[in-house]
């Protein structure tokens, strides 16, 4: 007899939110850490990374039952504000942080004689989470919040009637938020590194803080809280937005 497969939303969420933080605190490990062939390759790379990492993890949390592959508690917080129902929220943001917390730790193991050569604290951290080019909170906050908030509305936007009435062809809405990400790195990503996602930064900076990571630093929790304010008022923001506009998903 053939046993069902446990596919869920939970499941589905934190095997998405899984590799995309596999993924993308990879490549940030990549260009960042002393010694691996891709170190100093620069930004391009980053965001080419991040955005291939979000294609891999919204396909793998579609295969693995969470159809809307949400990877993200902003993301699922701009959902709940559209649609009035916010029961599904703590499955959701349980799976995302779980999810980005074992990617990180991943990271951690896959990289590992690679920590203790690299001299520089802010390397290891920015492998994990954010940190502003320049630090201004107000700058900073906004930077977050504006990011958030184009990602909700653009990913929105792909998957709405007004696009095209039956939504995009099977299989490319993935490919499409995966080059929204992009853009995202690219044009407004530069100053605060576009965390644009509460548990991408906030799983990996705890794992920062736990693990025995050679030579770490501090984990900068003075800015912890900007990629959340600022990106759940984003989200919050644009959920408000596609309400008020009777948005057609």
């Amino acid at each position: 007899m053939q046993l069902a497969a446990p596919h869920s939303i939970w499941l589905g969420e934190f095997m998405g939110t899984f590799i995309l933080l596999l993924l993308g605190n990879g490549v940030n490990a990549s260009v960042s850490l002393r010694k691996t062939y891709a170190e100093n390759a620069g930004w391009m790379v980053v965001t080419t990374g991040w955005a291939i990492a979000v294609l891999c993890g919204v396909l793998t949390a579609q295969a693995f039952g969470s159809a809307g592959a949400h990877l993200n508690p902003a993301i699922t917080l701009a959902g709940a504000i559209f649609s009035g129902d916010f029961s599904q929220i703590p499955v959701y943001w349980s799976a995302q942080i779980l999810g980005a917390m074992t990617g990180a730790t991943l990271v951690w193991l896959f990289f590992y004689p690679h920590w203790e050569i690299t001299e520089s604290h802010g390397a290891k951290l920015g492998v994990f989470c954010t940190s502003p080019a320049i630090p201004h909170l107000p700058s900073n906050l906004l930077g977050e919040a504006t990011g958030t908030f184009v990602l909700v509305l653009v990913a929105s936007a792909i998957g709405s009637h007004g696009v095209s009435p039956t939504g995009p062809a099977a299989g490319i809405g993935p490919w499409l938020v995966g080059s929204l990400v992009w853009g995202i790195g690219l044009s407004l990503g530069s100053t605060t590194g576009y965390a644009i996602n509460p548990a991408r930064d906030f799983g990996p900076r705890l794992i920062h803080f736990l693990l025995p990571i050679a030579g770490k630093g501090p984990s900068n929790w003075r800015y912890s809280w900007i990629p959340i304010v600022g990106d759940f008022t984003g989200a919050v923001l644009c959920g408000l937005l596609l309400r008020w506009a009777h948005f057609s998903a």
